[in-house]
């Protein structure tokens, strides 16, 4: 495989899960400065959920990024990596979109933890393949 390709597209779904990490960030502050809070949530619902969003993307989050991180470093086909990263994405900005929405279950809440899940578990799968000699 081309690792190069495969740096690539790790490059490009890191980027863009960072990117939906800062923003979720940025909400946080937004509803910090609109509730005038400046630790905690003080139990103000906007304020927990977007604290939630944030803090469950930044809980999945990293722990994906090391997994394709390595795909590439193993040389995984980019195609892996796009699949992973996609699925990685659409994910976690469907389940913070449904937290952000409403602390309770939602649809694009559900569907965004699944599509998680999955990744998760594709990446597990696909590392262990790429573990054993």
């Amino acid at each position: 495989m081309d690792a190069l390709a495969a740096g690539h597209a790790a490059a490009l779904w890191a980027a863009l899960l960072l990117l939906l990490v800062f923003t979720l960030s940025i909400l946080v502050v937004q509803q910090r400065i609109k509730h005038k809070v400046l630790i905690g949530d003080e139990g103000i619902p906007e304020m927990v959920q977007a604290v939630r969003a944030f803090g469950n993307a930044a809980e999945y989050v990293p722990p994906a990024l090391a997994g394709l991180a390595i795909l590439a470093v193993a040389g995984a086909s980019p195609l892996v990596i796009h699949i992973t990263g996609l699925a990685l994405f659409i994910g976690r900005t469907l389940h913070a979109v449904g937290l952000s929405r409403s602390g309770g279950a939602s649809f694009p809440r559900t569907i965004g933890m699944i599509l998680t899940w999955i990744a998760y578990l594709f990446l597990i799968v696909t590392l262990l393949f790429y573990a054993l000699p």
